[in-house]
């Protein structure tokens, strides 16, 4: 797993299902209206383009190029700019939409499994396979320790000994649309944390940072998709393991 940052741009993120393209003249006519067809090639290469992203920057983090986005998705780059007018546009899209996607999952199994165990550990299986954990955002993944009293600590953490406690630590960044999607997602997930530990089968010490870098981690990849589908439930199979209290 790869996460690297990306200089947050202050611009809006295009709105989901927004295909924005360069003025061209309709089919027979320069300067007339766009014909349907033409919009529906635009909304196609639109999916294309979000697909290959959250592929590219799935494997290789927010730090990937553009360029290889635009390889991936089998269109030129300038298409892709012309939808997201920079790299930082098409981050947040990518990561907004991806922490909304968790959020769903988190809320979810709350919803559906009355055991706590059940519920974390259907949340963690749910959102590795869904390859969502792998496009946070890059101040929602921060990890940072317990001398750094200037920021925030996530509700519902317990200290942990000195020196030793890890936590999340938000990035300072203007309010926004993105900002509210995060604090959603570590408040439900926190709630999972919670149920889980007050019933004795998390561990003391497991915090929501724990808990979200375990389905932001991935398998190597590997060329076939059977031994890779294994490689990853055999991973997190563990991952749980650790997680786990055991009786004293």
């Amino acid at each position: 797993m790869h996460v690297q940052d990306s200089h947050w741009s202050s611009a809006s993120a295009v709105a989901p299902g927004t295909a924005l393209s360069a003025p061209s003249p309709a089919h027979g006519r320069p300067g007339g209206p766009r014909t349907t067809p033409l919009r529906v090639d635009a909304q196609r290469n639109l999916e294309h383009v979000l697909r290959a992203a959250r592929e590219v920057f799935g494997e290789l983090g927010y730090g990937a190029p553009m360029e290889d986005v635009a390889r991936r998705a089998r269109v030129g780059v300038g298409t892709v700019y012309r939808r997201f007018p920079s790299k930082d546009v098409l981050v947040r899209r990518i990561a907004e939409e991806e922490t909304s996607r968790l959020t769903d999952q988190a809320r979810t199994a709350l919803g559906q499994e009355d055991e706590p165990w059940s519920a974390l550990s259907r949340f963690l299986r749910t959102s590795v396979a869904s390859g969502a954990g792998r496009l946070l955002p890059p101040q929602v993944l921060r990890v940072g320790v317990a001398d750094e009293q200037e920021h925030a600590r996530v509700p519902q953490q317990r200290t942990q000994p000195a020196g030793a406690d890890l936590r999340l630590v938000p990035e300072r960044a203007p309010a926004g649309e993105d900002d509210a999607g995060a604090a959603q997602l570590l408040d439900v997930v926190g709630r999972l944390v919670e149920r889980a530990r007050e019933a004795g089968a998390l561990r003391a010490d497991v915090s929501v940072s724990d808990v979200l870098l375990v389905i932001a981690t991935a398998a190597p990849s590997l060329p076939d998709p059977a031994q890779q589908a294994a490689a990853s439930a055999r991973l997190l199979d563990i991952l749980l393991e650790g997680l786990r209290s055991r009786p004293a």
